[in-house]
């Protein structure tokens, strides 16, 4: 429900992790991308393909449009992060992961994207879409569905 608030409950879980902030907080962590944007995130689980550790986890980052950020324009994903026997233990590995590592998987996800190059902020891309097209300026286009490769599966729409 938009714009509903609720309290914090700090006992069920640790904040600081991914999987304790959405418990703790009944959301999604939420984290401001090298590239400007707003980014939520959540643990993403699916099947390895290997009969030994059969499920893997891993963050899918949701990219939210700069104007009124109520729709998604595109998404990010990591490689499995973990790979374990059941899909609940591989949840939790991830889960387990500091806020910190998380946002450091968005920032390498959108540096892989770039090609390495670094990512344009907010203010550089508005500053330019002030400019005449003709004197070299305009915003350069973003990948709305700029999606990592997966390794271990084809593309594929998970859930």
């Amino acid at each position: 429900m938009p714009g509903q608030h609720l309290p914090a409950d700090h006992g069920r879980g640790d904040a600081n992790t991914i999987g304790g902030y959405a418990a703790v907080h009944g959301r999604p962590a939420a984290f401001e991308g090298s590239d400007g944007f707003s980014y939520s995130v959540e643990i993403v689980t699916a099947p390895t393909g290997d009969p030994e550790r059969p499920w893997g986890a891993y963050l899918l980052f949701v990219r939210w449009s700069r104007i009124g950020a109520t729709t998604p324009s595109g998404h990010l994903e990591t490689d499995f992060l973990a790979e374990s026997d059941t899909e609940d233990d591989a949840r939790a590995i991830v889960g387990a992961l500091h806020l910190a590592e998380v946002r450091g998987a968005l920032h390498a996800a959108i540096a892989e994207r770039a090609g390495g190059a670094p990512a344009r902020r907010w203010w550089d891309a508005m500053r330019d879409e002030g400019k005449d097209l003709g004197e070299g300026g305009g915003a350069a286009p973003h990948d709305a569905g700029a999606r990592r490769p997966r390794r271990d599966s084809p593309d594929t729409e998970r859930g």
